[in-house]
């Protein structure tokens, strides 16, 4: 994926180069036009959110690509660890309730 960082440090002064510095990294998210959900396009900063969803509007849905957009702070999002991937992953064998092999449907009942 790729960040965008839609501010430049160029002729600033030192003012404005702390602004910069306190931007926020935004995660984008465009659902398509032919599609269902929102899909992760990309990042960028930004120093509010009304800012992140302007620049996300520009750099992301430009030729109407989609037509609804996310912009999430990226502090918001929660990521599961990949080195525990087994124990979120796989399937728990304990628990063989959950499988209808155990239960018996009544002769009555013909579509389910």
């Amino acid at each position: 994926m790729r960040e965008i960082y839609l501010t430049t440090a160029v002729n600033m002064s030192g003012k404005d180069q702390d602004k910069v510095a306190m931007s926020e990294l935004f995660e984008v998210f465009v659902r398509s036009s032919n599609g269902l959900e929102h899909r992760h396009v990309g990042s960028l900063h930004a120093y509010d959110a009304e800012m992140a969803l302007h620049h996300a509007r520009d750099v992301y849905v430009r030729r109407s690509e989609g037509v609804s957009i996310w912009v999430v702070p990226s502090r918001c999002i929660t990521a599961s660890d990949p080195d525990r991937a087994s124990s979120l992953f796989e399937p728990m064998s304990d628990k063989d309730f959950r499988y209808p092999t155990y239960y018996h449907l009544p002769e009555r009942v013909k579509n389910l």
